[in-house]
């Protein structure tokens, strides 16, 4: 039953990262600013990773995804019962990387689309599957320190 729940929020997941690549793609072709000097829809093709890193190494970035869901994926079923935020962080890594991975396998490249001005700085492009990486990890190192600051109590 909770492997069926599983699957069901990374389904949630990775289709509301979808449905909002396709929305991007079948409506905005240029940046339009929603907030000004703040933020913006901005349609951009990510040959790379976060922050165009790794530019034109789809390959590699597919097996690195490929191994990520699968070592993550293992991670969340024989995780501990009471290592429910850790649980909830593995799903949100698994659900961004299938999203970014389906973009690499069909299309070559990430649709991102968030784009943000904040304090003179202009962030590269995300989308929602980069959300879903960086709070899933994000939470999961503060889960980690709580339980090694807990073990030493």
């Amino acid at each position: 039953m909770i492997y069926a729940l599983y699957l069901l929020t990374v389904i949630v997941l990775v289709s509301a990262d979808q449905f909002t690549k396709f929305l991007i793609t079948a409506n905005f072709k240029e940046k339009i600013v929603l907030v000004k000097n703040f933020f913006y829809i901005n349609y951009v093709k990510n040959y790379g990773a976060g922050f165009s890193i790794l530019q034109n190494q789809k390959y590699f970035l597919i097996a690195i995804s490929l191994i990520a869901v699968v070592i993550i994926g293992y991670l969340l079923v024989t995780a501990k019962k009471k290592e429910s935020l850790n649980k909830i962080c593995y799903l949100l890594i698994i659900g961004g990387s299938i999203g970014n991975l389906i973009d690499r396998l069909s299309l070559g490249y990430v649709i991102d689309f968030l784009d943000f001005f904040i304090f003179g700085y202009d962030f590269p492009v995300f989308n929602l599957a980069d959300c879903y990486i960086t709070v899933g990890c994000f939470l999961l190192i503060i889960s980690i320190l709580l339980e090694s600051k807990n073990a030493k109590n």
